[in-house]
């Protein structure tokens, strides 16, 4: 059960219901109705988050990055939102747990998966040869800079969900 407030934008207005009927009318997921008890974090939230997806790593890439995270953390928010949304950028119900299980079978997924890894276990301290591992499967620096920033989006979704307890409103991935 979730223990912070909640906006609900059929009723309430103000700044939060405003973005949750305006720009995220048709995305009015949980967790935006939390968020948008803080308009500002949510706005800055909504626009780093789509930001980031404009840069050099695929849909799909940014959804491994987002799954592995979601799964190493223990958020069944994320994961339950980020199987879905994986499902939906073209991944298989098999691709999508094989990714939840740290073993995708596409060998530029697999790579990765182990740096995201790699980052979360090391706090970012990697070693040169990570960073080479990551880079001889055809990653760029700017690859590196952008898995980091899916990272933090992840990061704050992943405590934003754990402290709220935030209800989960996808479809119950299947158990790994």
């Amino acid at each position: 059960m979730a223990r912070l407030g909640i906006i609900d934008p059929a009723t309430d207005q103000g700044p939060g219901a405003d973005m949750l009927n305006g720009p995220l009318k048709g995305k009015q997921i949980n967790i935006f109705k939390h968020l948008a008890v803080n308009p500002g974090v949510l706005k800055a939230f909504l626009g780093f988050s789509g930001g980031i997806k404009t840069g050099v790593l695929s849909e799909k890439e940014h959804e491994v990055v987002a799954l592995t995270v979601a799964q190493q953390r223990d958020c069944e928010y994320c994961v339950a939102a980020h199987s879905m949304m994986a499902k939906g950028a073209g991944f298989s119900e098999d691709d999508v747990l094989a990714i939840r299980r740290g073993a995708p079978s596409d060998g530029r997924h697999e790579a990765l998966a182990t740096f995201t890894r790699r980052i979360l276990d090391t706090d970012g301290y990697v070693d040169d040869a990570d960073l080479e591992a990551f880079r001889a499967a055809g990653f760029d620096d700017a690859a590196v800079i952008e898995v980091i920033a899916e990272m933090a989006v992840m990061q704050f979704t992943t405590l934003f969900n754990h402290v709220n307890g935030t209800t989960v409103d996808f479809p119950q991935p299947a158990a790994v």
